[in-house]
């Protein structure tokens, strides 16, 4: 089914965001700080009757919440798991989630899960395959689901669709809303050799809802998406251009690992503000702002130089 209602499919810009940990939780509670709106792990919460779900209602009556997922699997070749499902869209009533949202890729198979989140061979037949599940998770929902582009460090060898083809052509098949990881664009940039701007000047505007800033990691010939460190220069720079494209957006500061204070991460979040203006025009030329040291590489149909193609068959519906 298709649930387009207009524009980022009726969902409001929430400001600038923060995803909600546990270290910091009791303080939110406590001094209720002036933060636009939270971002939680829907597994954290999911099965979860106790205390931390009594303190997610609390944290949901001040601030508007949104539910990211990791364990959707939405390119998986196994039957979607229904209880999932229905735990879910019982845990976004009961907070009033504003979306939910999970990535594009699969994280387990025959039942086994993988704890990863990996990557799907872009093939007509996986987009027809993701096409079909992004629908039948949205008629269980009621809702549209946004989907999130993932950071890769490798590719199959079967690759016939370049990745922004592949989620704008899903977005438009799906009627689902995007979820513009911007770092995420930037890392499988380097890692891969294309250009970032490009990737965004071929997404949809209208179907981004959110986007998404993290850190990363320089390491040998790549990077890696730690969402431990504050977001490069680089990375905002291609924020903005996003930005000129989109107009203003829900944006979210993701920082996973070795987590820093709550007004630390706040302060970082907050560095958006500053870069939404001047934010760059629509249509301009993809090179004004191009991420420095970015290397050169192959086109989209080919594998990065230094990283592997995956071989394998295809998910198939």
């Amino acid at each position: 089914m298709s649930l387009t209602c207009g524009p980022r499919l009726g969902l409001p810009d929430l400001g600038v965001g923060l995803g909600l940990r546990s270290q910091h939780v009791n303080q939110v509670l406590r001094e209720r700080p002036a933060i636009d709106w939270f971002e939680v792990i829907t597994e954290n919460y999911l099965d979860n009757h106790g205390w931390q779900r009594h303190a997610l209602r609390q944290v949901a009556e001040h601030y508007p919440v949104v539910l990211h997922g990791v364990s959707l699997s939405i390119g998986s070749a196994d039957p979607l798991d229904r209880a999932y499902l229905a735990s879910l869209r019982q845990l976004a009533k009961d907070i009033g989630a504003r979306w939910v949202s999970d990535h594009l890729c699969w994280t387990g198979v025959a039942g086994q899960t993988t704890h990863d989140l990996l990557p799907l061979p872009l093939t007509e037949r996986t987009l027809s395959h993701v096409v079909a599940r992004i629908q039948q998770v949205q008629d269980v929902l009621q809702q549209p689901l946004v989907i999130e582009n993932p950071s890769s460090y490798a590719r199959f060898q079967a690759d016939t669709l370049p990745e922004w083809e592949f989620i704008a052509r899903m977005a438009g098949r799906a009627g689902c809303g995007l979820l513009l990881d911007v770092n995420n664009v930037y890392v499988s940039s380097v890692n891969h050799g294309f250009d970032a701007q490009a990737y965004i000047d071929a997404l949809p505007a209208q179907r981004v809802v959110q986007m998404h800033l993290a850190g990363h990691r320089p390491c040998e010939g790549y990077i890696l998406d730690t969402h431990d460190a504050p977001v490069s220069p680089a990375v905002w720079r291609l924020y903005r251009h996003a930005v000129g494209r989109t107009g203003p957006v829900s944006t979210l500061l993701e920082w996973d690992d070795h987590i820093p204070a709550l007004d630390e991460l706040h302060a970082e979040a907050l560095k958006a503000r500053a870069w939404l203006a001047p934010a760059e025009p629509a249509g301009s030329a993809s090179t004004t702002h191009s991420p420095p040291h970015r290397p050169a590489g192959p086109p989209a149909s080919q594998a990065a130089h230094g990283y592997p193609q995956l071989a394998g068959a295809e998910f198939g519906a």
